[in-house]
Formats: C-alpha cells, sequence, structure tokens
C-alpha cells in the first residue's frame, strides 16, 4: 500500500472520527434543548482544529515508518489526487450553495453553519473513498 493510499485512509478515518465526535458533544451538550439554541462556534473549531492535527500527527507516523521508497508520488498518484480533490470539491460547492439558500431565506445560524460543514465533511470522505477506489481499481480513462 502506498503512502498516498494510507493517507487516504488516514483522512477518511479522521474526517467520519471528527465529525461523530462533533455530533456526539453537539447532542449531548443540547440536553434536549433544540439543536439551534445550543451553543456550537467552539465545537466546530475544536473538529476542524483537532482532525486537521490528527491527521498530520498520523501522516507523520506513517511517513517515518515507511521508508523513503514508500513516499515517492509518481504520474499515477498525482492523477489520482487531482481526480479526488475534484469529486471533493463538488461537495464544497453544494454545501456553500445550500449555506447561500439558507442565508436567503434568513434561517438560523446554525443551521448555515452546518451546512457549510456538512459540505467539508462529504468532500473529505468522498475524496478519501474515490482516492482509495483509484489505488485498487486505477485511474479512470475518458
Amino acid at each position: 500500500m502506498s503512502f498516498e493510499h494510507r493517507g487516504a485512509w488516514i483522512q477518511l478515518a479522521v474526517t467520519i472520527g471528527a465529525y461523530a465526535t462533533y455530533l456526539t458533544l453537539l447532542v449531548r451538550r443540547a440536553d434536549g434543548a433544540p439543536l439551534s439554541a445550543t451553543p456550537y462556534g467552539d465545537l466546530i473549531a475544536w473538529m476542524i482544529g483537532g482532525s486537521i492535527v490528527v491527521g498530520v500527527v498520523l501522516t507523520i507516523i506513517i511517513g517515518m515508518f515507511g521508508g523513503e521508497r514508500a513516499r515517492r508520488t509518481d504520474v499515477r498518484d498525482r492523477a489520482i489526487n487531482r481526480l479526488s480533490d475534484q469529486v471533493g470539491a463538488s461537495f464544497i460547492i453544494i454545501g456553500a450553495v445550500a449555506a447561500m439558500i439558507l442565508a436567503i431565506l434568513e434561517v438560523e445560524h446554525f443551521w448555515i453553519a452546518n451546512a457549510i460543514l456538512v459540505g467539508f465533511v462529504a468532500s473529505g470522505i468522498l475524496s478519501s473513498i474515490a482516492r482509495i477506489v483509484m489505488h485498487r481499481t486505477g485511474v479512470p480513462s475518458w
């Protein structure tokens, strides 16, 4: 398994774990009250910051034990990264459009922020899955 392939698994696990932790803490904090009335900004900030730190640390650890040869990238790895980033970018755009629609409808800030967050989470998950699938099956040639 290449360094890039392992990195995709790390990104997938960290993204799912961070979002699950955010949702768990948010529901606990709400304690039966409406979610939109629950303070959420610090949870989002900690989720984003924590997932970046955990992802970087795990990638460094994998890189330390993989050897120099495992960290090399080739044309295939670059093509996989480009295509999977395109898959992920589409969901960031979907989240932004959803947030814009919610803002136009003057929905509470909580739902707007969470629409953007879901776009980022979906982007991370789906680009990781695309990267993993392409590492296993190859880059599609259109």
